[in-house]
């Protein structure tokens, strides 16, 4: 393992573990108030020069503490109602869609009295997901003069290869990323049926802090036969997912040495780590993926031969394809569709939680010195997606990512809440990177570096949040008058803008807003067909 410039990287390494589980709130108390460490230690570990330390390594500042003693409390809280929101999900997704399948209330009373109710079974190709519930739209935009070209064969190639950043592109990447929250057999069925594109598979993959396979994701390709485009969809936060939203709010990180601190949960999520064992970080960004006994154990898997073995990895120390986490299922695949699709070119994507993998995923590509691979990378489209290291990580990434020509997109829209996390200021580590295509309430677009308002808690901004909540609340009425019939908003989502009175931002980070600013933010320009991102 390397750095850009080929020096070795050192052995031992840095991270900084935010524990909410080891102290109640009279530790909170006292380190906050009165910065006491003993307090304080109770939810920091942190390592420096590979010597473990309890308390903070990086900041003790008063404004530092607050932030941390945030994210603790709201993941304790989250932890608290971890349960009830899962139960709370399988009743409103199991009414959702036995209201939906029925033909609402009064078909159900119908159906009742007729014998005849159809009662939605979990993961079927009729069970949508809460997400999809929120925003139904299934198909991709087509304007009139879209609906020639897409019908030519060389449409995907011409966009890959001239068009980075353009509308045709983006817009397949925002469903792609919504329907991520939909299971398998609903993927199959709008990825071959709906978009008349070819569905490769669809992963359920293992997180081995969490100790469940939490992490999903998707691969297509626009045909079967000599493809144009490969397209990877990760899953987002879900909404009554506790870890999820704890990932989000989580802290902790993890520095690759000499090249910069990565946010751990997300690595874990990938399936490149577990900090109940520090050294498997380092193990695995050095490219020794290690095999997992107790998911082997628990899934009465067999170690097989592993054909994807980077060179001079210890063999004992290879994982196999049964594991399924996330980065190695997908790149091995990947690695297997760009053999069979010579001329094919890549694309990541995900909203939430899920834009966070897409951007990892590439970044961990370069680590292992996949360069081939990632020669055919055509760009990394991410809508709503929280911070994922700090600036030093993020200059590594842009030297990859901006030259000859941008190929990471980070969409964000008005006040969702999620790309102002984690905490980025003086005295904290989280800074974004690449491109931001900024969308007002207005769906108005600007092209900028940061985000306004780019700490969600900003008090200057605190007035403003909940007047533009009030205005999305208002205008979810009159959607559909203003742009037509696919723009008028569902119940479901009215119902999340209400909650978003009390919680300014939540509702912004609905896919709702993300496929109207892809749309509507260049409405002006379409009829001109697909264009870069900059030529309004």
């Amino acid at each position: 393992m390397a750095t850009e410039n080929g020096s070795p990287i050192s052995l031992n390494s840095r991270f900084s573990i935010v524990s909410p589980e080891n102290g109640g709130v009279l530790d909170l108390l006292k380190f906050w108030a009165f910065n006491n460490q003993e307090s304080g230690a109770k939810f920091l570990e942190s390592s420096h020069d590979g010597v473990i330390q309890e308390g903070l390594l990086v900041d003790n500042t008063t404004d530092h503490r607050w932030v941390v003693i945030v994210s603790i409390i709201v993941r304790k809280i989250i932890t608290v109602f971890g349960k009830p929101m899962e139960w709370t999900g399988y009743l409103v997704e199991f009414m959702l869609n036995l209201l939906s399948l029925n033909g609402n209330f009064l078909g159900i009373l119908y159906n009742i009295f007729h014998g005849s109710v159809v009662i939605p079974q979990r993961d079927s190709e009729t069970f949508i997901s809460a997400i999809g519930h929120l925003d139904g739209r299934i198909d991709l935009y087509q304007s009139e003069m879209l609906l020639k070209e897409t019908i030519q064969p060389e449409f995907w190639k011409k966009i890959l290869q001239v068009e980075a950043g353009s509308q045709v592109l983006m817009d397949l990447c925002i469903l792609a990323s919504k329907l991520a929250y939909e299971n398998a057999n609903v993927v199959r069925n709008v990825v071959n049926l709906h978009w008349k594109m070819h569905f490769v598979d669809f992963y359920n993959c293992w997180n081995d802090y969490q100790k469940e396979m939490s992490t999903q994701v998707f691969i297509l390709c626009n045909k079967e036969k000599d493809a144009d485009l490969i397209l990877i969809s990760f899953r987002g936060t879900e909404p009554f997912d506790a870890d999820d939203w704890s990932t989000d709010f989580d802290y902790s990180w993890y520095e690759i040495p000499e090249l910069g601190k990565v946010h751990m949960g997300f690595l874990e999520a990938l399936g490149l780590g577990n900090r109940m064992n520090t050294s498997t970080f380092r193990e695995q960004l050095q490219g020794k993926n290690i095999w997992s006994n107790d998911f082997n154990a628990i899934h009465g898997l067999d170690k097989p031969s592993h054909s994807d073995q980077p060179t001079g990895t210890d063999e004992n120390l290879v994982p196999t394809m049964g594991e399924m986490t996330a980065y190695y299922a997908v790149r091995s695949k990947l690695k297997s569709l760009l053999e069979e699709h010579k001329n094919a070119k890549f694309v990541v994507t995900g909203h939430s939680l899920g834009g966070a993998l897409a951007i990892l995923f590439p970044t961990v590509l370069v680590l292992h010195k996949e360069l081939e691979v990632m020669g055919r990378m055509s760009g990394v489209y991410t809508y709503g997606q929280p911070r994922v290291g700090n600036e030093q990580i993020g200059r590594f990434m842009e030297a990859h990512l901006e030259h000859p020509i941008p190929k990471y997109f980070r969409v964000v829209y008005c006040n969702d809440l999620v790309p102002r996390l984690p905490y980025d200021n003086k005295t904290f580590l989280y800074k974004h990177f690449g491109i931001c295509l900024y969308y007002n309430s207005l769906y108005i677009e600007q092209k900028v570096e940061e985000e306004p308002n780019r700490n969600y808690f900003g008090w200057q901004y605190l007035i403003p949040d909940y007047l533009n909540a009030i205005w999305e609340l208002f205008r979810s009425f009159i959607m559909g008058y203003l742009y037509g019939p696919e723009y008028k908003e569902s119940l479901e989502s009215i119902v999340l803008r209400i909650v978003g009175l009390a919680i300014p931002g939540l509702s912004a980070h609905s896919p709702v807003d993300y496929v109207n600013s892809v749309r509507l933010g260049r409405m002006r320009s379409v009829e001109n067909g697909p264009y870069p991102i900059g030529q309004h």
